[in-house]
């Protein structure tokens, strides 16, 4: 078993008790809630007379089921308003802190809990959401849960679980330009497979993780999930501590030096032992795109879609099956594929530098006729930041829609959604069947600068001619 890692450290240090069957007590620093799995977590204490027992440690925010086009109040959506305005009541009766449209900092929770500083090394951190990996960028041991944890994590502040086993994936090198934190993550699903993480907490490392900014590690371990792995970290650091410095929710300046000194012991001593070590050359990843129907079935740009015969064994009757839902053929270049639908947003790719990235590419440029483009902020901080700087704008002249934050097409409960059997260059996290809204719609994951080139070409692009990067 691993020893002396962050994941060891951390969990020691929040094992409240151990529990027959081998698995343990873990109390849970920061919960972090929403309006779609917490509604029958309350219903639940509710049932049983509970209250929530630490509200100090819960926040909340409403992203899932928010339209973007006008967030005015009631929503068209009579079933969306409703669970909104149950969000409200929960948190108001038991005195937890809710981040509400127009507040300043509503947004997507895995967006705002980061940049308003709730999100530090060291923490355990919990919500009823699969990506919830995404927190462990700043060296917390962070995942997703059902709702009836979310019941035991308000009613107790602890989740009874097991211990995870560590994987450490090892960058050498560094990404080249026009490759980004997206194509790195789909290239390390694709290498290991939906399932290779699964039983493990994976710790990214290396030269070229050390380079990344917060929001690109971020986006790194968002995606954990997709793997398999419950939750992936990344040691704190000095990129760390800069961004949390001054945060609103970060440690004041007496206490700034007493938390660094404390986070500097956690990362994962130089001798740690892990149950499995995988490297790659972040140098030899090119900007990646999936081509089926899960985030690992995925491919360089200048790669063509898998033969059923290029393929392990036991990876091809998931190819079949997505040679016919996605309607490409085998062989044919993934560069050319023509889209219909291009989304940039998402807790994945919805923070400012996605956008930044984004912008540079549609600079200048013009959306392709008969291409829906639109771009969803992460949060209402990234929106007027976005705005201040003029990105709002450079999309607005593009030809890009401009929307109010949430979560949009990623999951698409909400009204932006796939119509029939449209194909869409999404910035997000799964390309499941159905995922964006659609039955019958079809997920190209990329990274959001290479979406953009993709709406301004109208299909599948290689980003890295446009900025130059390559003749």
């Amino acid at each position: 078993m691993s020893k002396g890692t962050l994941y060891d450290k951390v969990w020691d240090i929040h094992r409240v008790a151990d529990l027959p069957g081998g698995s343990a007590q873990l109390f849970i620093g920061l919960h972090l809630i929403h309006e779609v799995t917490s509604p029958q977590a309350f219903a639940a204490l509710e049932e049983k007379n509970l209250p929530v027992i630490c509200p100090e440690r819960t926040v909340a925010t409403v992203d899932h089921i928010v339209p973007t086009i006008s967030q005015k109040r009631p929503f068209n959506d009579p079933l969306a308003e409703e669970m909104l305005s149950t969000l409200e009541t929960n948190c108001a009766k038991h005195k937890i802190k809710l981040f509400g449209i127009g507040s300043g900092s509503q947004g997507i929770v895995h967006v705002i809990a980061p940049e308003l500083g709730l999100t530090q090394p060291g923490m355990t951190i919990a919500c009823g959401d699969s990506h919830t990996s995404t927190h462990g960028a700043f060296g917390a041991i962070a995942f997703g849960i059902g709702t009836s944890q979310v019941r035991d994590v308000l009613a107790s502040q602890s989740l009874a679980m097991n211990k995870l086993k560590v994987r450490r994936i090892w960058f050498d090198g560094q990404l080249k330009s026009g490759v980004y934190a997206k194509d790195l993550i789909l290239h390390v699903i694709r290498s290991l497979g939906v399932k290779g993480g699964v039983g493990y907490a994976y710790e990214f490392a290396g030269p070229a993780i050390k380079k990344l900014s917060m929001e690109e590690r971020m986006t790194i371990c968002n995606m954990a999930i997709e793997g398999g792995a419950r939750c992936g970290y990344i040691n704190p650091d000095q990129t760390t501590y800069n961004y949390i410095q001054g945060l609103p929710h970060a440690p004041n300046f007496e206490d700034w030096t007493k938390a660094i000194n404390w986070w500097q012991t956690l990362a994962s001593d130089t001798s740690a032992i892990f149950d499995d070590e995988v490297t790659f050359d972040a140098s030899q990843i090119a900007p990646t795109v999936t081509w089926g129907i899960t985030p690992a079935q995925g491919i360089g740009i200048n790669e063509c879609i898998p033969t059923s015969e290029s393929l392990e064994t036991n990876e091809r009757l998931l190819a079949e099956e997505a040679f016919s839902y996605m309607d490409l053929k085998p062989g044919k270049l993934i560069s050319g594929i023509p889209v219909d639908v291009c989304f940039i947003g998402s807790c994945t790719n919805g923070r400012l530098s996605d956008l930044r990235a984004a912008a540079a590419v549609a600079q200048g440029r013009h959306v392709a006729n008969g291409i829906k483009a639109f771009v969803v902020p992460g949060s209402e901080r990234v929106a007027r930041a976005a705005e201040k700087e003029g990105i709002d704008r450079i999309f607005l002249e593009a030809g890009f829609e401009w929307r109010e934050p949430g979560c949009s097409m990623c999951l698409a409960m909400n009204p932006d959604k796939l119509i029939g059997r449209q194909i869409s260059a999404s910035s997000s996290n799964r390309n499941f069947k159905g995922r964006q809204g659609s039955a019958h719609g079809r997920t190209l994951l990329m990274s959001p600068a290479m979406v953009a080139a993709a709406a301004i070409e109208g299909k599948v692009t290689d980003v890295r001619k446009m900025l130059g990067s390559i003749k």
